[in-house]
């Protein structure tokens, strides 16, 4: 045991303790005195103890035994998605909370690392030998798409949109073939043109459309980040408030509790989502880089855990959270600069909920397992049940 406590990456320790205090800051700085808010930063407290109760555990857990089961855990990780379609709480927009007690949990939180597991389950079995289309890209990305839509059914187009990363960034590194890779990130590319100039260009008629399938909360997501002269006042006031409040931080920002748009409430959620607002006002441009360095250290610290893993399985883990973490930071912040849609994402370590924080400390924890554990053996996992990618085929 002492000799695996030696093993643990301490620079990814330190960065999570810096982030856990600038989380904190940020949450008190917006949250105290204020009816209904005020002591959140005590909850988030609360939610780290517990975030950090789940990576220790999962950094002593040998993560190749969720690996073997990846399969079960995907299967069950569907049934709790749909389950939610029927009885989860609506927040936000979204339908996807299960609320048991004083606690909420959001499943299509979880199950971005439940699809990642399951990925790198499935693609150590292929050893070096390059994807097939047929007989592991296509069923990898039907695995995808499965919790793609349901969650998608569940107006939670955020988390949804990570599950492709997630697939596109395990892809990438499991030997896909250069002309599979290249056709893929070209339709995408084209997919994505498409749907946005048909969405500027036909505005009206698309949303009509969405409003007559009940997803009238996307037209206020879209119209301001692509159409923004036709955005209604409300959905234009979130992002429009946000980047003013982003601008006057200026270079160093106008100080700890002093932003003047965040402390008088003109930029909703500033305790969750919208929490790098309240950074950037308050500590400007330096306090957003220096954040920015926070999180690339943390991202090329565990990188370097993926490099050095003798386990085939390690790696692809490793990925596939640097993945979802990636998409969240980019999409978060993209969001309020004009780079991205407003998709409600949470900032990782930083905005205020207890399932983002508690999947972000439990994917540290895994990639802490992978430093523990990856270097014991070099063997395949057993396989406990066939997967839907074929590994016999090779190139």
């Amino acid at each position: 045991m002492l000799q695996k406590i030696k093993k643990i990456d301490g620079v990814i320790v330190v960065m999570l303790v810096l982030l856990m205090a600038v989380s904190i800051m940020a949450i008190y700085s917006v949250t105290h005195g204020r009816e209904g808010l005020d002591g959140f930063h005590l909850r988030m407290i609360k939610y780290y103890i517990l975030g950090i109760v789940a990576f220790i555990g999962l950094t002593f857990l040998d993560y190749r035994l969720l690996v073997k089961y990846a399969l079960y855990i995907y299967i069950v990780g569907v049934g709790i998605l749909v389950l939610v379609s029927f009885v989860g709480a609506s927040q936000n927009g979204a339908q996807g909370w299960i609320k048991f007690g004083g606690f909420s949990l959001q499943p299509a939180e979880l199950f971005k690392l439940i699809l990642i597991l399951f990925l790198a389950a499935v693609l150590v079995k292929k050893r070096k030998s390059k994807l097939e289309f047929w007989h592991d890209i296509v069923p990898l990305a039907l695995m995808t798409l499965l919790p793609f839509v349901i969650v998608l059914s569940q107006n939670d187009l955020g988390n949804a949109l990570a599950y492709i990363v997630i697939l596109i960034g395990l892809l990438w590194i499991g030997n896909i073939k250069f002309s599979h890779a290249l056709i893929g990130l070209l339709s995408i590319a084209a997919v994505a043109t498409a749907g946005i100039m048909s969405y500027i260009h036909y505005h009206d008629e698309i949303k009509d459309f969405f409003t007559d399938i009940g997803r009238s909360h996307w037209v206020e997501r879209f119209d301001p980040w692509l159409v923004p002269d036709k955005a209604t006042a409300k959905a234009s006031y979130h992002t429009k408030n946000a980047k003013l409040a982003i601008a006057s931080g200026g270079m160093s920002g106008e100080g700890y509790m002093q932003g003047s748009s965040v402390q008088t409430d003109r930029v909703p959620y500033t305790y969750s989502d919208s929490i790098f607002v309240a950074i950037a006002e308050e500590f400007g441009f330096v306090g957003s880089a220096v954040l920015l360095l926070l999180y690339f250290i943390l991202i090329h610290r565990m990188i370097l855990i993926a490099l050095e893993s003798k386990d085939k399985g390690g790696p692809f883990l490793i990925i596939g959270i640097v993945a979802m973490m990636l998409y969240q930071i980019f999409e978060n912040i993209g969001a309020f600069i004009g780079l991205m849609p407003l998709t409600g994402i949470t900032l990782p370590f930083i905005s205020y909920g207890g399932t983002s924080l508690m999947i972000n400390m439990a994917s540290i924890g895994l990639v802490m397992s992978v430093r523990l554990h990856g270097q014991e053996v070099e063997e395949d996992l057993p396989n406990p049940a066939p997967y839907p990618a074929a590994a016999k085929q090779g190139s």
